[in-house]
């Protein structure tokens, strides 16, 4: 093994011998047993049919491990003061969910320290907001190796092994060290900092070194894809050998894009059931014939939640027209309320709401609706149905699939029209929609503008297109081209 691939090991992953036992008996027992799919994420979420998945990477893990089956493992959500490494496991159809509790500390230091004070800033390009400190990259560090030694004897030999996002970069790097030979994909779900940005983490090498360590790194855009190769070629001295690979730190990577997607059939049967459901006919009875604009998003300073506001009020002082006709209803779901900034931008976004319905609001209309809280899917499905304006305004996303459900949740007959930034993902598919610099105020209100007059024969053509994108790009595409190249990436390593 390279220098360079011992040093970078070594700085995740240790006590390699300790499970090889454990792991071989395994095996041994299960060399008949079928092709499974194991999922990892930071969170497991609910896999039961009859539980509401909150979020839109819940939601995408859950269709495919559906279809598919398999095991899912992550963090339970829960703190304890003396976690055990033995996961709890839950049963429901061909899905196994498996989860581990943290300590205070682990939670503190991995998730709230460094992958969301630390990465979840840099790769939304907010280097301002980067708080590394070396406590905090010990603890993101200490928290993967200590899932690698909890997942590693649960795996069988013929599984692939899919892991999800930002939170769990060092993981495969992890299980490698414990003799896990399995193909092994890394999905990035957020965006991935060009390669000047990356260097300002103390640790990027380290970071990059622990993405070769996957069979597959797959990224959302082409542009992230071109961040990652580029830091790889100018900074760790990698080799293009073409077709997708790269070699880089003693090691070979395959790299692509694979937009995440949606069950586009599920969300549109969901939105046209919903239609009757005594949650829509009370909102469409307060609405009554006004035109409703919808937002969904976690608080998070990413989503461009104030902007939004501001090129609403902007829309009414300059579009007198709206007023009473228009109302905004913005859903921002509580997240990450141990982080400071995320404490302030809710703030923020109280202070914001207060004025524009003091400025604007009348006896009988209050322009916006501020709702700090979550909905489960079925109930947005027909919310976003009963909008004629989806707006989905980030200042930068790695995909935003409020936007592909937005649409997917339309009427046929008479469709509302996505307003979409240009900085979200989804951009790259919904070309269709109307897209703005969420930068641009005055921009996003003609935006708005725009679509509440467009026709009924444009909005028709405009979401034809966007839905045979999403048709043809949808979450079993997605999970099966992703799990295509990895089982081919890791045949071949």
């Amino acid at each position: 093994m390279p220098s360079e691939e011992v040093a970078a090991v070594g700085s995740v992953m240790g006590d390699a011998e300790t499970h090889a036992s454990a792991r071989g008996s395994h095996r041994a027992a299960a060399k008949a047993a079928p092709r499974r799919l194991v999922v990892v994420s930071n969170r497991v979420g609910p896999i039961g049919r009859d539980k509401a998945a909150q979020g839109g990477l819940a939601v995408a893990l859950r269709a495919a491990l559906e279809r598919a089956g398999g095991l899912w493992f992550g963090y339970s959500g829960s703190i304890s003061e003396r976690p055990s490494e033995t996961p709890k496991l839950t049963i429901d159809r061909n899905i196994t969910a498996a989860v581990v509790d943290l300590s205070r500390r682990d939670f503190d230091e991995y998730y709230i320290g460094y992958a969301n004070r630390v990465l979840w800033p840099l790769f939304h390009y907010r280097p301002s907001l980067v708080g590394f400190s070396r406590r905090a990259l010990a603890g993101y560090l200490r928290v993967n190796r200590s899932f690698a030694r909890t997942l590693a004897p649960m795996l069988l030999p013929e599984d692939v092994v899919w892991v999800h996002d930002y939170h769990l970069i060092p993981l495969g790097e992890a299980l490698r060290q414990l003799d896990c030979r399995q193909p092994i994909g890394f999905f990035l779900h957020t965006p991935f900092p060009a390669a000047e940005l990356l260097r300002m983490l103390p640790n990027h090498r380290d970071l990059a070194a622990a993405l070769c360590a996957y069979d597959l790194v797959g990224f959302q855009t082409a542009a992230d894809l071109e961040g990652f190769r580029d830091y790889l070629l100018r900074q760790g001295g990698g080799e293009d050998l073409g077709g997708g690979r790269l070699r880089a730190f003693g090691r070979i990577v395959q790299a692509g894009v694979f937009p995440i997607g949606i069950d586009v059939a599920a969300v549109a049967e969901q939105a046209a059931a919903a239609e009757e459901s005594r949650q829509m006919r009370r909102l469409t009875s307060s609405i009554r014939d006004r035109s409703l604009i919808i937002g969904v998003d976690r608080i998070d300073y990413s989503k461009g939640l104030p902007a939004r506001f501001a090129a609403y009020s902007h829309l009414l002082e300059h579009y007198p027209q709206t007023r009473g006709r228009t109302v905004l209803m913005q859903i921002a779901s509580p997240s990450r309320s141990d982080v400071p900034e995320y404490r302030e931008i809710r703030r923020e976004l109280e202070a914001a709401a207060g004025h524009i319905n003091g400025r604007y609001a009348e006896f009988d209309w209050t322009p916006v609706r501020y709702l700090n809280k979550s909905f489960n899917h079925r109930i947005l499905s027909g919310f976003y149905r009963a909008a004629g304006i989806g707006l989905v305004t980030p200042f930068r996303d790695g995909m935003n699939l409020v936007a592909k459900e937005y649409v997917a949740a339309q009427r046929p007959d008479d469709p509302g029209i996505l307003v979409l930034s240009c900085f979200a993902g989804a951009v790259r598919e919904l070309g269709e929609a109307i897209i703005v610099n969420p930068s641009d105020l005055e921009a996003m209100a003609e935006g708005i503008w725009q679509g509440l007059q467009m026709p009924l024969g444009e909005r028709r053509e405009r979401w034809t297109a966007m839905m045979a994108t999403l048709r043809r790009n949808d979450i079993n595409a997605w999970r099966e081209r992703f799990l295509t190249v990895l089982e081919a990436a890791g045949a071949g390593r």
